[in-house]
Order: structure tokens, then C-alpha cells, then sequence
């Protein structure tokens, strides 16, 4: 059996959200059809990875199973040139899959998508109109085309059903999963202090600078929580995405220029770093697909707290301090005093939930779903 893959969502270095997403789950793709073809179990896989550069170092390694196609040129890549190549390929593939909003103009196999969320349908004036019509306009078009698709909360299933009208049963949630992280040593902390200028206590935003991300009202509430607790710090760490200006200008305004700390990207090194060490991951959101940060933050023993809203619950379970309301800033001050005001035994059982919530989620799990569904979406159009 045969898949093609269109692996550009994964070929990216600076990794974070649906890039994540992607090369995680092409990584455990890999190792889950290896694995089954060491134990001689039928049907027997194929993959070929279409990009529109080389393959990065990190990804899985070329085999007589897995190959890699760099098609050329990139303009129109995915309306022109992947169609054309999958049209000229087509007896040879037995289904397609993209692990993103974005599918070929003409797909002649089997087509399984994924898609994050659909934020830019319930929040369109956050979005460039450049982005927002390509996004409108290419994730209807490959919905329409869709065998099956791939959500990744139960949240974003029932956007999907509600937003597209698409069948419920046609949809499967593949949660993202955990991978260990590497344990940096406190010198690496002692750095990163002098680095970034910390001087005590500290919470934790981690993600894109976008609007839905909330972070105007999380500023106004962290300025509302440092008249009462001045030995505290907001680390901000994220690349700048889209319609960000007003978050600087903010901070300026407030006078809190010495106590929000921007990053911009950081390593994964010192995410973990810096995760594992402030008072807590602090996620106001309007709109989440998932939120992979929360487990990060969980795996490192990092109290969260996040909004009450979208797939939020689904992956903070029982082990997060929620904002009940994050269009409040008086919802998110009284969170981040609650963090602050946690005893020691209260903080550790917070902590201890946490490692709990993360064993529900496993990068192995998932690629087993979606190699599933691939099977299963190539054989009912056979």
C-alpha cells in the first residue's frame, strides 16, 4: 500500500503548533510502519514524502520504504505542481494524506486531511486578509474533497461538523502527543537569568503573538497583580505573528516594560528551561485547537493555567487553575493570585495531577489511528 504525504508542514526548523504537530506525527508514522513491517504484518506499507525543498536532517530517514520527492519549481506548488505529479503517479498511490488545512486542486487518490481549528472562521478580523482568504477559500475546497479527516480535539471535530457540515462519523480525533524532554541543568537556568533579565518569580506565556492568544487582557491583569505582588515577572515567549503591535504598545503604556520579558523564539532547550522553572504556564486563549504548551508544561512539573474555553478542558483535564471567563481581565488577575497564593502541598498536588493528565496522550497512540484511517479510507474507495 502506498501513501503519499505531503510532508511541508514538517520541513520547517523553527518548529511550533501545526509544524509540531506534523513532524511529530511523521516521525511516529515512521516508526509505527517500521515496527510493522519487522513483524511481517500485511498490508505492506509504502511511503513517499513530496516537499517543496530537501528534507531536514531531523526528519525520518530515506529507506527503500520511505522516500523523499522535492518537486520543482515552488510557485503554485500546491495547485499546480503536487497535483500534476499525483496526477502522472496516480496508479501507484493508494491514498494521500497532508497533515494540514491545505490539500492538492486535484487530488486523484483517496484524500485524508488534518485540521488544527478553524479560528480564522470564528475570529476573521484577527487574520491578515492576505492569510484569511487562503484560508477560507483552501481548507473549504479540500474539506469538499476529503474521505476522511483528522481533528486534532473533540472540540475541533464538532467545529468541523457545525462549521462544514461534515459527517461526524467521516472524522476521527488524533490527539497530539508527549515526547520526553530533555532535563537542562540549573546552570543552564543561572544563564538564561542573566540572559533574559529575570530577577525573582515569574509566569510563563508560551505561543505565537496573535490576537486570539488574549495577551492584551493577560498584560492588564499581570499589571493589576504586580501592584499587589512587585516581586513578579511575565515571560513572553513566542514569535511575533500577526496584528501584534498593540501588545508592545501595551506594555508601554502600563509601564511594565521592566517586567515583561519578550523572548521572541526560543530553543527547546531554553523553553524547557524556563518551563520548568516559573511559578506557572499562564494560557489565556479565546480559541485553541489543542494546546500542546499545556502537556510541555505538565511533563516538566509546571503548574498551568489556562482558559475555560475551546479544547482547553480536554487537555487540562483536572490539573489546571482555570479562567473562567478570558474576555475578564478580573477572571485572569484572580487566577494568577490563586497560582501565587497556592501552598506548597496544594502546588505539588497541582503538579502530581499533571504528570497523571500526561499518560493519556501518546505520539505512538496517534500514529496508529491515523495509519488506520489511511487503510481504511484507501480500501472503501478501491
Amino acid at each position: 500500500m502506498m501513501i503519499a504525504i505531503d510532508g511541508n508542514e514538517a520541513n520547517i526548523e523553527n518548529r511550533v503548533g501545526s509544524n509540531e504537530y506534523a513532524f511529530k506525527l511523521l516521525i511516529h508514522l515512521f516508526k509505527e510502519i517500521k515496527d510493522l513491517r519487522l513483524k511481517g504484518n500485511k498490508p505492506d506499507f509504502k511511503c513517499i514524502v513530496y516537499l517543496k525543498d530537501q528534507p531536514l536532517s531531523d526528519l525520518p530517514a530515506k529507506t527503500d520504504w520511505w522516500q523523499y520527492r522535492v518537486l520543482k519549481p515552488k510557485i503554485l506548488w500546491t495547485r499546480w505542481r503536487l497535483p500534476l505529479e499525483l496526477v502522472l503517479n496516480k496508479k501507484n498511490i493508494d491514498v494521500f494524506f497532508t497533515p494540514g488545512h491545505y490539500s492538492p486542486l486535484i487530488c486523484p487518490a483517496p484524500l485524508v486531511m488534518a485540521i488544527m481549528d478553524l479560528a480564522f472562521l470564528r475570529f476573521p478580523d484577527q487574520f491578515r486578509k492576505k492569510d484569511l482568504y487562503k484560508l477560507i477559500k483552501w481548507t473549504k475546497d479540500s474539506v469538499k474533497k476529503a474521505a476522511h479527516i483528522i481533528a486534532i480535539s473533540e472540540f475541533s471535530k464538532k467545529e468541523i461538523v457545525n462549521l462544514y457540515n461534515y459527517p461526524s462519523g467521516k472524522i476521527t480525533v488524533v490527539y497530539p502527543g508527549t515526547t520526553k524532554l530533555k532535563e537542562e541543568k540549573q546552570e543552564s537556568f543561572k544563564s538564561l537569568k542573566s540572559k533574559y533579565k529575570l530577577q525573582g518569580k515569574y509566569f510563563f506565556y508560551l505561543g505565537t503573538l496573535q490576537p486570539r492568544k488574549n495577551l492584551l487582557k493577560l498584560i492588564e491583569a499581570f499589571k493589576k497583580l504586580s501592584l499587589k505582588y512587585s516581586n513578579y515577572q511575565l515571560v513572553v515567549a513566542g514569535k511575533k505573528g500577526w496584528l501584534y503591535d498593540d501588545i508592545f504598545k501595551k506594555v508601554g503604556e502600563l509601564n511594565l516594560k521592566d517586567k515583561i520579558v519578550f523572548t521572541d523564539y526560543i530553543s527547546k532547550g531554553e523553553k524547557n528551561v524556563l518551563l520548568k522553572n516559573s511559578q506557572s504556564l499562564v494560557l489565556p486563549s479565546l480559541y485553541e485547537g489543542f494546546g500542546i504548551p499545556v502537556l510541555e508544561a505538565m511533563q516538566l512539573g509546571c503548574p498551568v493555567i489556562i482558559s475555560n474555553t475551546s479544547s482547553l478542558p480536554e487537555v487540562g483535564g483536572e490539573a489546571a487553575l482555570y479562567i473562567n471567563n478570558p474576555e475578564s481581565v478580573d477572571c485572569i488577575y484572580q487566577a494568577l493570585e490563586k497560582m501565587v497564593e497556592l501552598n506548597l502541598n496544594e502546588r505539588e498536588k497541582l503538579i502530581k495531577l499533571g504528570f497523571e493528565q500526561i499518560k493519556k496522550f501518546s505520539w505512538e497512540k496517534s500514529a496508529q489511528k491515523v495509519l488506520k484511517e489511511l487503510k481504511y479510507a484507501s480500501r472503501t474507495s478501491s
